[in-house]
C-alpha cells in the first residue's frame, strides 16, 4: 500500500483500495484500507501549498542569493523591493487532500502548487524598502514594458531620491537582478 501512495498521493481511499485489490484472491475493503494506511503513519490531509516557481527562476533566485549572502545591514538599506500582485475578489474553492505521514509536510510530491488566477480580481504594483514604504499602484489586465516603465519614472525613482539622495540605490524586481535606480 504504501507503493501506492508513493506513487499517487491524491487517490482516493475507494481508489487505493480498487488498485490494491487488483490481483488478489481476497479483497479487501475501504476500513481495512483505511485502518493498515494509518497503521503505516498515511492520514488524509490538506497539502501545503507553495508558488509555483520555474527551474530557470529557481537557479536565479539561488544566484541572487549566494552574490548577496555577505551583504551588511547597511548594504540591505540601500535596495527597494517590489512585485505585481493579482488578489482574487471571489473565492474558488479547489480543495485536494493527499496521503502523507506526518513529518512529509514539505515532501515535494505532498505539496501543491498554486498559481496566479485569472478573473475576479484586481492586479497591483507596489515596492518598500528599509526607509519608506511606496505606494500600491494598480495595474490594468497585465503589466507590459509601457506601463511598467512608467509606473518606475512616476513611484521608483522619486521614493529612490527620497530614500538617500547622496547614495546609488539599488532597486530589486522579483527575482531579477538589482537595477541601479
Amino acid at each position: 500500500m504504501g507503493r501506492l501512495i508513493q506513487a499517487d498521493r491524491r487517490a482516493t481511499l475507494t481508489e487505493i483500495t480498487t488498485h490494491y485489490n487488483r490481483g488478489m484472491q481476497q479483497s479487501i475493503c475501504e476500513a481495512t484500507t483505511r485502518t493498515t494506511l494509518r497503521r503505516m503513519g498515511y492520514n488524509s490531509r490538506r497539502p501545503h501549498r507553495v508558488p509555483l516557481i520555474s527551474t530557470t527562476n529557481r537557479k536565479k533566485r539561488l544566484q541572487f542569493a549566494q552574490a548577496h549572502q555577505n551583504w551588511t545591514v547597511e548594504d540591505w538599506k540601500n535596495v527597494a523591493w517590489s512585485d505585481e500582485s493579482r488578489f482574487l475578489l471571489r473565492h474558488s474553492d479547489g480543495r485536494v487532500k493527499i496521503w502523507r505521514k506526518q513529518n512529509e509536510n514539505l515532501d515535494p510530491s505532498c505539496l501543491v502548487t498554486t498559481v496566479q488566477a485569472a478573473g475576479g480580481g484586481v492586479m497591483v504594483w507596489g515596492m518598500f524598502s528599509w526607509h519608506a514604504l511606496g505606494p500600491l499602484v494598480p495595474i490594468g489586465h497585465c503589466l507590459i514594458a509601457k506601463a511598467y516603465l512608467s509606473i518606475v519614472s512616476d513611484h521608483v525613482h522619486p521614493l529612490m531620491t527620497t530614500m538617500d539622495p547622496s547614495s546609488d540605490g539599488y532597486f530589486q524586481q522579483d527575482n531579477a537582478p538589482c537595477h541601479k535606480a
